[in-house]
């Protein structure tokens, strides 16, 4: 394999690719004192372009609920491979990696896109899908309250295409500016016969920041808490195997306008995810921030309770912020659940944030005075899990 080694500089602007067969340099480092594996629900399997009956069956009925375990991904089996792996690595459960540095952690998170990918493959857009594997891992670790200080990325493909991976790229490094993190370095991968031909594989890790007495971990969380969502741009990254599916049950093409919507399939299913650092950080430092849930894969029913005690759960109030378009076409087409909907899709909310009463006060009074948009949407209760009404 090559590897991409980017020089080192104070931003991402001004990092200079370079192509060079040796790697990072190794060095040896104390044990971690506390090491926590985000949960991820994606499968990595060589990606394919997609086609019009990608995903269908012989049994798959127009008249089904479909569901995310039928369209391959099992939320169930990875929980599970989480709880193997706890009893290796005892303390993880959380968003990011906490690592002790001096008075400080360095906080940690790497994802991919998942199967998004296919449609960048179908729609030919490919200058954003960079910001979405940006914004997967920045949002991991800011729900610490670690401000992210560097990304590295790692791009994969059986022939490389220069004018392509330069426009992948291109969406990284603005993924980067929206974080205020420096572009670090990469790797890129040609492996032949190994991906189809025009097609690529994305992953990348994220670094940050944050004071010992500054961390963010759910542990001062109290039934009354209140719950505050913050909006998403649509799916997101996480869900795209269900989206597929239901994709191809419709009969529309991605050219084809989104029912109730105001774009295309495509732009609205390509719509970059949403960078929340700017945001988050802002809040935090205004005080009463007390657990962050970054809502991927698991949806708002497995993630929300990753940030609370014991002893604790959510009501969420459906009725406080509007569905968005896409997700009603997703539901109604697919026939889906609304407990399964809930399990997969951020259904318009991509960051929930547990706050103190008298911080969702001057939140909600900030958003009267169109600082930004967000909403109330519900509240820490004695219990488990999360209800809905």
């Amino acid at each position: 394999m090559e590897a991409r080694i980017l020089q080192s500089s104070s931003s991402c602007y001004s990092s200079l690719y370079t192509v060079n067969r040796s790697r990072f340099s190794s060095v040896s480092s104390p044990k971690p004192f506390s090491v926590s594996f985000a949960q991820t629900t994606r499968t990595r399997t060589r990606v394919l372009s997609m086609s019009k009956k990608d995903g269908r069956t012989d049994k798959d009925d127009d008249t089904d609920s479909l569901n995310y375990k039928d369209s391959g991904v099992d939320i169930d089996a990875g929980a599970e491979l989480v709880k193997r792996i706890a009893k290796m690595a005892p303390g993880i459960g959380g968003f990011g990696g906490l690592f002790p540095l001096g008075d400080s952690y360095l906080v940690a998170g790497t994802d991919g896109v998942g199967t998004k990918l296919k449609l960048a493959f179908e729609t030919g857009i490919h200058d954003t899908i960079g910001i979405d594997l940006v914004a997967m891992s920045v949002n991991d670790i800011i729900t610490s309250g670690a401000k992210p200080l560097f990304f590295l990325d790692y791009f994969a493909t059986s022939r490389l295409d220069v004018d392509l991976a330069e426009k992948v790229i291109k969406g990284i490094v603005e993924g980067c500016r929206q974080s205020e993190c420096a572009l670090l370095g990469g790797e890129t991968a040609e492996m032949p016969d190994f991906y189809a031909e025009g097609e690529y594989d994305l992953s990348g890790f994220a670094v940050g920041i944050v004071k010992k007495t500054s961390v963010i971990n759910g542990k001062n969380i109290v039934a009354g808490d209140v719950l505050i969502g913050l909006p998403s741009s649509g799916v997101h990254s996480n869900g795209f195997s269900l989206v597929r599916r239901v994709l191809a049950r419709s009969n529309l093409s991605l050219n084809d306008a989104l029912p109730g919507g105001s774009s295309t399939l495509g732009d609205a299913l390509m719509a970059p995810t949403v960078i929340y650092v700017k945001q988050v950080l802002d809040m935090i430092e205004k005080g009463g921030v007390k657990g962050l849930a970054h809502i991927t894969g698991g949806g708002f029913t497995d993630n929300i309770p990753r940030v609370f005690p014991d002893g604790l759960g959510a009501v969420i109030h459906t009725d406080t912020w509007e569905l968005p378009p896409l997700f009603k076409w997703i539901q109604q087409t697919g026939r889906i659940e609304d407990s399964e909907m809930r399990r997969t899709f951020n259904l318009g909310i991509g960051m929930v944030m547990v706050v103190s009463p008298e911080a969702a006060s001057r939140i909600l009074e900030e958003v009267k005075n169109g600082d930004y948009v967000a909403y109330r949407v519900g509240e820490v209760v004695n219990g488990e899990g999360v209800s809905y009404q």
